[in-house]
């Protein structure tokens, strides 16, 4: 079983509204039709709305935002790290409930990001690094796909 981005499945949660064309995840359209993939976005689980305004990690990694050391911080500003690691927290609970062991995330999302996510400085720069529900699921030994390596 596979937890999977909502976005990638054609819900239309990001940040900005939009949604993944689930067209270019034939993979992802498979899953789900046979049954395979819970679909979660873990910023609506932390409580955020759609739209809402772009974040990134800032003072370290999502790791350490799990560890208390670093946040994740909206472009007006906002500390919304705990939504985030709540977020993060409930869609561990949902894939470990539905028997995941495996997942499908949105590459450069502060939250689901698996080899690369923008660096804190809101100029478009990316950097090596995992989102805070991509380092979650690693840490429980979950596989962590890229949308990109699809």
């Amino acid at each position: 079983m596979y937890i999977v981005s909502s976005c990638l499945c054609g819900n239309p949660c990001r940040y900005n509204g939009s949604a993944g064309q689930i067209s270019k995840y034939p993979r992802v359209r498979e899953l789900l039709a046979q049954g395979l993939a819970v679909a979660v976005c873990p910023e609506l689980l932390g409580g955020l709305p759609v739209p809402r305004p772009p974040a990134e990690i800032t003072g370290g990694t999502a790791t350490d935002v799990l560890k208390g050391k670093a946040k994740v911080v909206n472009a007006n500003g906002v500390d919304v790290t705990e939504n985030y690691t709540e977020g993060a927290r409930m869609a561990l609970e949902l894939a470990l409930q539905a028997g995941c062991n495996k997942a499908i995330l949105k590459e450069r999302s502060p939250a689901c990001g698996v080899h690369r996510v923008y660096d804190g400085s809101f100029n478009g720069t990316v950097v090596p690094g995992d989102g805070v529900l991509a380092a979650m699921l690693k840490s429980h030994g979950f596989q962590v796909i890229s949308d990109e390596d699809l």
